[in-house]
């Protein structure tokens, strides 16, 4: 009886919830609006900066070609970087002039490489990650084998957002788009193993880029 008499009271309470006019609906969404607030164009080297140092990388800023070649030979300098690793053959034919030692073979690269360096496809200014891709004569090895992953990029490269950067691409290559893109936030980490944070564990333990700023001011 009791159970049947409960059952009636739902029951009751549901018609007449029914019987009322439906309650005020909130406007449909803009589904074509941006999910994040935009990057004014004159703050993407700063916001990107911000962002790249925040995921734990090394941002040295270059006013020019000729301070990135002395950064990096300080840098490696300091750092002890005795086999530095490069195969792209505009980058070999700059720091030939520039007088700085690196390694342009992969006969004992399993073995010795330290460090590489690379260029990049674009710069994702709002997770300030580093884009690359397998379309470079660095391929997929130097930006992941290395313990240290050096990037030279212009300030010409930085885009606002993920889809921003692969348009580049898609511009870039057109119908040979590269077989690996990657997007790289900062050194390569894991918690896997109690939850304990540990750097470099599938990839480099250091990712530094040296931004050259080429922009008009």
């Amino acid at each position: 009886m009791y159970e049947a008499k409960s059952k009636e009271i739902v029951l009751r309470r549901v018609r007449e919830a029914l019987a009322k006019s439906a309650p005020f609906l909130p406007p449909t969404p803009d589904f074509t609006s941006p999910l994040h607030p935009p990057i004014a164009l004159e703050d993407l080297s700063v916001v990107f900066a911000e962002n790249f140092i925040k995921n734990a990388g090394v941002f040295i800023y270059c006013d020019n070609e000729e301070a990135f070649f002395d950064q990096l030979f300080i840098y490696k300098k300091e750092q002890n970087l005795q086999h530095l690793y490069v195969w792209e053959s505009n980058l070999q034919n700059a720091l030939h002039h520039a007088g700085i030692e690196f390694y342009s073979d992969q006969d004992n690269f399993v073995r010795d490489a330290e460090a590489s360096l690379t260029t990049c496809e674009s710069l994702i200014t709002r997770t300030g990650s580093v884009l690359v891709s397998s379309a470079n004569a660095g391929g997929r090895r130097l930006s992941i084998y290395p313990p240290t992953h050096m990037v030279v990029a212009k300030a010409s490269q930085l885009v606002p957002d993920i889809k921003d950067g692969l348009q580049r691409i898609r511009d870039k290559y057109k119908e040979n788009f590269p077989s690996m893109v990657s997007m790289v936030s900062g050194p390569s980490r894991t918690a896997d193993i109690e939850k304990t944070l540990v750097m470099g564990a599938h990839g480099p333990k250091q990712l530094v880029l040296f931004l050259i700023d080429d922009l008009p001011h």
